[in-house]
């Protein structure tokens, strides 16, 4: 058997993580942009939306597959398929064309954070995770730092469609690394997929959002999903190889992390996705001062996970856990409280950047817990299932602050939706009248300070759930050296 190169291997998963990394950063730079070219303000949180959607309903799936078959072969159909994505997304002439291969492009990035995350469990150790945590944090800063002015400088001298081309070299370069460097020798065994629990999660996530976006007038569609998925719940427990495990949720310490990630997630999508819009639409920033202001959240994370990688052997998990969240708590109530139509700049920034240091500390320890907490046979879908309840926060949580602005901006009747995209146009909204201008640009503004209030309520929901974190035994991985990569026989 072929060995593997570690250090080599490192880097193409630190390459899937940088492509995801940087997506976030300069898509949300580039959106307002694209809404005055495109239109469809109406469908502005789709385009977000549709990118988790169909990523959150495969994360599972594909962890599920990569404990039965294998990480490598799993990844590199992730990474294949959000190139694919990325292409056809840069290539779209609509917001309908782009919405769909947004989802197109979210498929394969289900398989891209997870089951790179899984292979850094498999060949580390927990000391040597912690450690390498700062390689992964530099990729996240570097992201941070890069995406927002590669995004305002591509809006500004190419075209918005360049946001998804530059994804293609550092998706070829990953591909390349792990079809040569890293090689795994898996035991296949005759194992049924189910089927049955993956349509039911699909289905039931999907009504969940079109039930969410309603603003109190979806029920049936949340009624259903309610449904839908209480049925996988039951299915889950009765298959003999669950996509999601239920007894996995017996241990508390992986319970409360799916809570407090799928809260804390709400809050950063829904952070990333309309924090910019507001800079943009309603301060009347540029596209790269608008995406900019991500910067300081996804610079404070990768800081705050270095220092949080080598406290945890330390101090253990909840500490950090706890302190990581009440940050958050302080930087999102800050922005709801203090950020307005005449706002300087500075409040949005430092609010980012308290809000990026407290998911540092959190989401890095939550993650290590929960590897921790399993053997390798299950750490592939223990991590998967961790990452599911991340994305599927974000899913709904962008997905119900969407419907949010949509139903501010739509209260006036008299006013036509359409004229909303005028304001995030080049001219940003100097074609409309001055009262048809202060119309449309305060019910945005209504509509964004609302959605901060729930970005605020989202983390101290979290919070709340992570002071019941119970006290996890930070154990000693058998250390795997670069030769033994693979299930145990």
């Amino acid at each position: 058997m072929r060995t593997t190169h570690r250090p080599l291997t490192t880097v193409a998963l630190a390459l899937s993580l940088f492509m995801a990394a940087l997506e976030m950063t300069v898509v949300s730079t580039a959106m307002p942009t694209v809404v005055g070219e495109l239109g469809g303000l109406q469908s502005y949180a789709w385009v977000f939306t549709a990118y988790m959607l169909s990523s959150t309903v495969t994360v599972p799936i594909y962890g599920k597959l990569a404990d039965l078959y294998g990480r490598k072969p799993v990844l590199l159909f992730g990474i294949g398929l959000f190139l694919a994505g990325s292409v056809l997304s840069g290539l779209s002439t609509s917001m309908n064309m782009l919405i769909a291969f947004r989802t197109l492009q979210g498929l394969g990035a289900g398989a891209m954070q997870p089951v790179s995350l899984t292979i850094i469990g498999d060949i580390y150790t927990l000391e040597q995770r912690a450690k390498v945590q700062g390689v992964f944090s530099g990729v996240w800063g570097l992201a941070g730092l890069v995406g927002p002015l590669t995004g305002g400088l591509i809006v500004k001298y190419l075209t918005w469609h360049w946001v998804f081309f530059i994804n293609v070299p550092v998706g070829l370069g990953a591909l390349a690394l792990l079809v040569f460097f890293f090689h795994e020798q898996v035991q296949h065994k005759p194992q049924k997929l189910d089927y049955a629990g993956a349509l039911l999660l699909s289905a039931g996530v999907v009504a969940l959002l079109f039930g969410v976006q309603g603003i109190g007038r979806n029920l049936p569609e949340l009624l259903l999903g309610a449904v839908l998925l209480a049925a996988f719940v039951w299915v889950e427990r009765r298959v003999a190889e669950p996509v999601i495990p239920m007894s996995i949720f017996k241990n508390p310490a992986i319970t409360i992390s799916a809570v407090a990630g799928a809260l804390f997630s709400a809050a950063m999508f829904g952070a990333t996705t309309y924090v910019p819009l507001y800079v943009q639409g309603v301060l009347g920033g540029s596209p790269t001062l608008a995406g900019g202001m991500i910067t300081p959240m996804i610079v404070g994370w990768p800081v705050a996970s270095l220092f949080a990688g080598r406290l945890l052997l330390k101090t253990g998990f909840r500490p950090l856990i706890v302190g990581g969240l009440g940050l958050t708590v302080i930087g999102t109530g800050a922005m709801a409280l203090l950020l307005k139509p005449e706002s300087s700049l500075l409040i949005p920034e430092l609010a980012m950047a308290l809000f990026g240091i407290g998911l540092g500390f959190t989401a890095t320890s939550l993650l290590i817990a929960v590897q921790t907490s399993v053997g390798w046979e299950l750490r592939g879908v223990a991590t998967a299932s961790h990452m599911f309840f991340r994305t599927i926060g974000g899913a709904l949580g962008v997905g119900l602050m969407g419907g949010v602005v949509v139903s501010q901006l739509m209260k006036d009747p008299s006013v036509p939706l359409a004229a909303a995209n005028e304001l995030l146009g080049p001219e940003h909204g100097r074609g409309l009248s001055p009262a048809l201008f202060q119309t449309l640009s305060g019910a945005l503004g209504t509509g964004l300070t609302i959605n901060f209030w729930i970005i605020c309520a989202a983390t101290v929901g979290a919070f709340v759930a992570g002071l019941f974190f119970p006290k996890v035994k930070r154990r000693e991985d058998v250390a795997l050296s670069s030769t033994d990569v693979a299930a145990p026989h």
